[in-house]
């Protein structure tokens, strides 16, 4: 009889996972937790062809996996599965048994995403059942609550240092603070004035990095010795269409949140700047003269909050059990044939890096997948890698024309660097994971944005993003 080696993944978790099903004699078979991702757990079963139902017991608890077909019979709910003569070539494809690849800045879970197949992927994301309008409701509700009852304080780490810079700062020592203090983002101070006055971040120096290289720019590398970042600040208001008459500059004002403003109009405030952070400030004075610095508030932040107070009655919040893939948030890969429907925007790591700064500009992202021929993720470039630049002057020297993104990767990817090189990785799901899980990966310091891929190809299907979550959970 012909045997077919079947991979059985269960990936939500537990103590001691065990599956059972026609094959065993409803017998049940340890199944042992893969290594590196201890959530989740996989064995693998010769079976013949042929039709074989199965449930898993978790912690002493029948269950089954509802992301993959399953019927009601005499014994309960039931997985099934049907296996073909095809199907033994076609899961040889999908387990490949050499060793991950890629670049060594991959997340923790890259092995796990290299040597998995899940049951569940071989199935049709439209099979999931999208989440209902009730309950979608309700979640929001539940959502906007805990927001306006609960305060910027609360974002407040118990110890911590927040960077400020001065505004008459050269710009040349602002990208090297940035580099080297590993910062995409700082406040500007303006003495004259005693305030706070505005952000200085990573697109910043991409647009000057762009402005250099412009012919008939007034900007050179020389004058960057010397460049104040006040002097950048009214540059940049001209080049944007941002003046209103000679020599008169239009402020839009530093966008800001005091302690005691409710977490509702933190997101709101940061949604609607387009800034990844914006500072809470706090003054004695009535005035509000002489104000400190407390903290840069984030989405990361608050999505840690609302994960933390949920993460003890999820019930309370239904969507969180919900597949990504059931739920209407994030950027897809269009589907053949689909109409109106923009691509994602990623990139090979031959094109140029002056083509991806023009891309994270035009299409407003903080970070840009990179695909080999395969559509296969295999890094990510973001904005704040152009900070990398500034050790030993390299922005002074490259034609961003002639680079390409390999190259600028490796420059961020330089094992002596204290900061570039173990902060920057892959951070990856997959459209099968619940959202509570992709949740908590967002509300991780730094991480901004999750590329959705294929479990074991690693294709890049979609793109969900801090900005993305906060408009679904709000409903705007």
């Amino acid at each position: 009889m012909v045997l077919i080696p079947y991979r059985f993944v269960w990936p939500y978790g537990g103590r001691a996972v065990y599956i059972s099903g026609s094959f065993t004699g409803w017998t049940q078979w340890p199944m042992t937790p893969i290594e590196g991702c201890p959530t989740v757990f996989q064995t693998i079963c010769n079976l013949p062809p042929g039709y074989h139902q199965f449930k898993f017991v978790v912690d002493g608890e029948w269950r089954h996996d509802e992301h993959h077909p399953f019927i009601t019979s005499n014994i309960g709910t039931v997985n099934t599965i049907l296996l073909t003569h095809e199907s033994e070539h076609r899961q040889a494809m999908l387990s490949p048994q050499v060793s991950p690849s890629g670049p060594v800045s991959m997340d923790v879970e890259n092995e796990v995403f290299q040597q998995v197949v899940r049951v569940s992927d071989t199935i049709s994301p439209e099979s999931s059942p999208m989440i209902s309008k009730p309950d979608l409701r309700n979640s929001r509700d539940r959502v906007l609550e805990f927001l306006s009852k609960h305060f910027a304080y609360e974002l407040l780490p118990e110890s911590g240092k927040v960077i400020a810079l001065d505004v008459e700062l050269p710009v040349k020592q602002a990208f090297h603070i940035f580099h080297e203090k590993g910062i995409s983002m700082a406040p500007l101070w303006d003495f004259s004035k005693g305030k706070f006055v505005g952000i200085l971040s990573a697109q910043d120096f991409i647009l000057i990095m762009k402005e250099l290289r412009r012919h008939g720019s007034n900007l050179t590398e020389e004058e960057l010795e010397t460049h104040t970042i006040s002097a950048w600040k009214e540059a940049k208001s001209y080049l944007n269409g941002q003046s209103n008459g000679p020599g008169r500059v239009i402020s839009r004002g530093l966008v800001h949140a005091g302690p005691d403003d409710c977490l509702k109009d933190v997101v709101s405030r940061i949604l609607e700047s387009g800034f990844a952070t914006i500072p809470i400030l706090h003054s004695s004075s009535v005035d509000g003269s002489n104000p400190h610095l407390l903290h840069l508030a984030s989405l990361s932040g608050v999505l840690k909050c609302i994960c933390r107070f949920f993460k003890h009655s999820p019930s309370s919040l239904s969507v969180l059990q919900f597949p990504l893939s059931a739920v209407p948030v994030g950027s897809w890969a269009p589907k053949i044939g689909e109409p109106n429907q923009q691509p994602l925007a990623i990139m090979r790591s031959n094109a140029s890096l002056s083509a991806a700064l023009n891309l994270l500009i035009q299409a407003r992202v903080s970070s840009i997948p990179i695909v080999d021929d395969n559509d296969s993720l295999v890094d990510v470039y973001s904005r704040s890698d152009i900070t990398s630049l500034a050790k030993d002057r390299i922005y002074t020297h490259i034609n961003l024309e002639e680079t390409t993104i390999h190259q600028a990767l490796q420059y961020r990817d330089d094992p002596l660097s204290p900061y570039g090189y173990h902060n920057q990785r892959c951070h990856m799901c997959l459209r099968s994971d619940p959202l509570h899980k992709v949740l908590e990966k967002l509300s991780q310091p730094g991480v901004r944005r999750l590329v959705v891929v294929e479990a074991g190809s690693k294709r890049v299907e979609g793109i969900v993003s801090l900005t993305d979550v906060f408009q679904f959970l709000l409903g705007s």
